[in-house]
């Protein structure tokens, strides 16, 4: 199959480790990528703050670079669900149309289309799961846990199959870290107070690393982390997928 690589801004530029895992893990599984030199910005910092209006030169480049894919898959819950509900273009709604119904966050298109049963990876340590609202909330790749329904984790049954690897279980597993977004610029004490909250949760438990599938909740967790100088870092679930035997992180 012919996948489109949708990389968001702050991965492109902070991040680039785990577009590269993000490569590796679809081609390993036989599918055939390409990454669109001329993608930009998505346009969810505009919508976030009350601008969408002006998203729409991103929403119309958007299309043109990932009409012809079969897929189009993004490591990102936010950026994906984006996507999913605000895509439009005016000159071309057919292929914006199309787009939103086969784009896929990089967890729900490896447990939902690929179906994977079997991870040849490895990663010795010991690990709390950050659930970001967007995608457990928006793509529902986890249960949320005031829902009296049967309990399910697209991140955890991935991570389930990777040798050496302790996930812990946290008391508050689906609580959100306060990133939001611009939320975090235009209520910044908020945002570090329910921050510092999830890492509490996940020190308690004596994690080695965080992880999750939005590299924005754990960009915000990793500078809370690195003020507070705790030992603990952070890791996107595409990197730990796609590590390898005696690999050193």
């Amino acid at each position: 199959m012919k996948v489109g690589l949708f990389i968001p801004c702050y991965i492109d530029q902070f991040y680039p480790k785990v577009g590269i895992a993000t490569l590796e893990l679809l081609e390993k599984f036989g599918c055939e990528v390409h990454f669109p030199p001329k993608q930009t910005c998505c346009g969810q910092p505009m919508a976030n703050s009350g601008f969408e209006h002006l998203s729409n030169t991103c929403n119309e480049l958007f299309v043109e670079n990932f009409s012809d894919f079969d897929y189009i898959v993004c490591p990102s819950g936010s950026c994906t669900l984006h996507i999913k509900e605000h895509l439009h273009d005016s000159t071309n709604e057919e292929s914006a149309n199309k787009i939103r119904r086969k784009v896929y966050e990089l967890v729900e298109f490896m447990t939902d289309i690929l179906k994977v049963e079997t991870l040849q990876s490895s990663f010795p340590y010991k690990v709390g799961l950050h659930q970001s609202c967007h995608g457990q909330r928006g793509l529902k790749l986890s249960q949320m846990s005031e829902l009296n329904n049967l309990p399910f984790s697209k991140p955890q049954q991935l991570l389930s199959q990777v040798s050496g690897l302790e996930l812990v279980i946290l008391n508050r597993k689906d609580e959100c870290c306060g990133f939001g977004g611009t939320f975090c610029v235009t209520e910044e004490a908020v945002s570090v107070k329910m921050g510092k909250d999830r890492i509490i949760d996940h020190k308690n438990q004596q994690v080695e690393y965080i992880t999750g599938s939005d590299t924005s909740c754990l960009m915000h967790l990793e500078g809370i982390l690195k003020r507070q100088g705790l030992p603990i870092k952070t890791i996107h679930i595409a990197e730990i997928l796609n590590s390898a035997e005696g690999a050193i992180v």
